[in-house]
């Protein structure tokens, strides 16, 4: 199972055992929470197409995925009983329309009493033989799959498991940074794609050959977005036809390793000009954010921080007028940043436990004002974040200023110049320190 370039597996493997422990001792602590003596984590299971005979793409449970690197294999168990060795129920079917799994092997199997089984019956021989005493964790659609534990998912285990997921291993660590570098591969064909004059279609083919995924094994939707289509947050198209003049590129792709994520953001400019000269101004305020990360910083405060950046640079680039704090009062720097500065990352792309204040599910609510913020906790050391802020000329949002104060507050005229190019976002994936920051993106795109 070799990472290489991205990683190297002797690495991992060195650092596996200490993961292991971790994932181990927070489960000791969930199953106390629970009153528990198992904790059963089941990797998934496939969805049927409606009225068909294939699958949906496989996605493995992220609790799952947490202990070991198996992310296209559905139908296993992991069974942790304290104080024993975590016991491996591995789905090896027998099949002559798809190709069974190989069998296991790689740097994690020594940590794990490996079962395989060739059919689900065989699944229920592997279980302790009290499912009372059993949580399951996990996405269950089919009872069968339960084998008759009733605990699915208790919120007194999951609130402490995912609150601790928050703060990385190092292990995982090393997976993160591999994923950094294996999306960097992609953008810097997608940025010649875009230079050469292709469509969002070809820009997206030549991301996936430079990191090596199928459209399904990609941590997320791509987005590539030409000209006006940047001001889509979401941006779900690819477009096969070049547009008449290209303006604009705006990519937000990550890549996977062993079933971590990265998630990066990047903004071109065409051509040399006013546009190019914003993204690079952008840029600054971005890393200016960037900077400010440390343990102990309130995420909800840097996120507002944003806000009056891109307030001042509204003023500065003669798009709104007005102070920070009467831009900012008025919602014009909503109407051009809608989203929050940015998320908790890891196994899911939009990690679990960003408005989780301790491990027994207290939630912190984003700041009045600022819904859309996903992370809301004090930092901490070794989590790993995106820092993403945005700038766009979305229509909708700026019609919703109309008989506002703020809609005197736009300049449109050059609301007008800026349109044709969608907007700008640059995000870094980024662990925080004691002190600082290691930014995972910079230093892949450095490398």
């Amino acid at each position: 199972m070799s990472n290489t370039p991205y990683v190297d597996d002797a690495v991992l493997g060195s650092l596996y055992p200490d993961h292991i422990q971790t994932i181990k001792s927070r489960h000791d602590q969930a199953l106390e929470r629970a009153g528990a003596g198992h904790a059963v984590i089941f990797s998934g299971a496939p969805r049927a197409v409606f009225l068909d005979d294939y699958d949906y793409p496989f996605k493995p449970n992220p609790h799952f995925v947490g202990w070991l690197p198996l992310t296209q294999i559905p139908y296993c168990y992991v069974i942790y009983t304290p104080e024993e060795i975590p016991v491996l129920v591995y789905y090896q079917e027998k099949d002559y329309w798809h190709l069974p799994p190989a069998n296991p092997e790689g740097y994690w199997v020594d940590q794990f009493e490996i079962r395989v089984v060739h059919t689900h019956e065989e699944v229920g021989r592997h279980l302790p033989e009290d499912a009372s005493k059993c949580i399951l964790i996990g996405e269950i659609d089919d009872p069968a799959h339960a084998f008759g534990i009733d605990r699915i998912n208790p919120s007194s285990a999951l609130n402490m498991l995912h609150y601790g997921r928050g703060v990385k291993t190092a292990y995982e660590l090393e997976c993160m940074r591999g994923a950094s570098r294996r999306a960097v591969k992609g953008h810097a064909a997608a940025e010649n794609a875009f230079r050469a004059g292709k469509s969002e279609y070809d820009i997206h083919l030549d991301y996936c050959r430079a990191v090596k995924h199928t459209d399904s094994e990609l941590p997320y939707g791509n987005i590539i977005a030409l000209n006006e289509n940047g001001a889509v947050l979401h941006y779900q198209h690819q477009s096969r036809e070049k547009p008449a003049k290209l303006r604009s590129f705006l990519i937000d792709a990550g890549a996977g390793i062993c079933g971590y994520a990265s998630d990066i953001t990047r903004t071109y400019a065409k051509e040399s000009g006013e546009f190019a000269d914003l993204i690079e101004r952008f840029d600054e305020l971005q890393q200016q954010l960037v900077a400010e990360v440390k343990a102990g910083l309130d995420f909800s405060d840097l996120h507002v921080s944003c806000h009056r950046k891109i307030a001042e640079l509204l003023a500065e680039i003669r798009v709104a007028k007005g102070s920070a704090d009467a831009l900012i009062e008025a919602g014009v720097t909503s109407a051009f940043y809608p989203h929050g500065l940015g998320h908790l990352l890891g196994i899911q792309v939009h990690d679990v436990g960003g408005h989780q204040g301790d491990d027994l599910g207290t939630t912190i609510d984003p700041p009045i004002g600022h819904p859309l913020l996903r992370l809301t906790r004090q930092l901490e050391v070794d989590q790993v974040l995106t820092i993403e802020p945005g700038l766009y000329v979305i229509d909708m949002l700026q019609e919703n200023l109309a008989g506002t104060p703020g809609h005197a507050m736009v300049n449109q005229e050059r609301l007008d110049w800026l349109r044709p190019y969608g907007g700008i976002r640059i995000e870094d994936n980024v662990r925080v320190l004691a002190d600082s920051c290691e930014n995972l993106t910079r230093d892949a795109f450095a490398a």
